[in-house]
């Protein structure tokens, strides 16, 4: 087995030091730090989210595996901007106002950070106007919504409208529990994701997009 499929286990299995102590190792041997994020710790992030998906895993458990992952990309991180990895954009996250749920939005967050996209953590409870003002502020390319009630999830159309109202050039992602393609549609958002893997792939497409139709102009 290698070190690389080593860490993915660890993470999978929350154990925090075994992972971060790997991490160290594979650097040691001379992995590249993305690699070391792509074949490894994303892969372990992604079992995980299809598992909690699945219900084979609940939360106690996801938490454990993101302790993990923070634990090694903080070894990562200074290795990740030696090696050039370059910002590919910029995104404000958080979770929608009413709702204080933020499991799903850190996990969002970690996400993009490895692949390379700034993120401005807004927190919970947001209220919609906020999600747009801080996009503004900080010229963010997308927001990304998040929530886990019901009760909660209509929220994200306000945040929708109000980009729409501002003309904003920024996409609106969406994504939680409740959350489905269907509903994302009828309150016209950008986009959704039902985990954080594929929501981080979807950020890059996004990005990829925007810059090469700037690129041609």
């Amino acid at each position: 087995m290698s070190i690389i499929t080593e860490i993915s286990m660890f993470l999978e299995q929350g154990r925090v030091s075994k992972t971060k102590e790997l991490v160290v190792h594979a650097l040691q041997e001379g992995f590249l730090a993305q690699q070391i994020v792509d074949d490894g710790l994303l892969i372990g992030m992604k079992t995980i989210s299809d598992n909690f998906k699945a219900n084979v895993i609940f939360v106690p458990d996801v938490l454990l595996s993101v302790r993990a992952m923070r634990a090694g990309m903080e070894v990562l991180k200074p290795f990740l901007i030696s090696e050039n990895i370059t910002s590919k954009g910029k995104a404000v996250l958080g979770t929608v106002k009413g709702d204080l749920h933020d499991i799903g939005k850190n996990l969002v967050k970690m996400m993009f950070e490895s692949k390379g996209i700034d993120c401005v953590d807004l927190g919970t409870d947001v209220p919609p106007k906020t999600f747009v003002e801080q996009a503004i502020k900080e010229k963010a390319d997308i927001i990304v919504c998040s929530a886990l009630l019901t009760t909660t999830m209509t929220v994200m159309k306000n945040v929708v409208k109000e980009v729409r109202e501002k003309g904003f050039d920024c996409k609106v992602m969406v994504g939680g529990a409740p959350i489905s393609q269907r509903f994302c549609d009828a309150i016209g958002a950008d986009g959704y994701a039902p985990d954080a893997a594929s929501a981080s792939d979807m950020a890059l497409q996004f990005l990829e997009e925007k810059y090469k139709n700037k690129d041609k102009k």
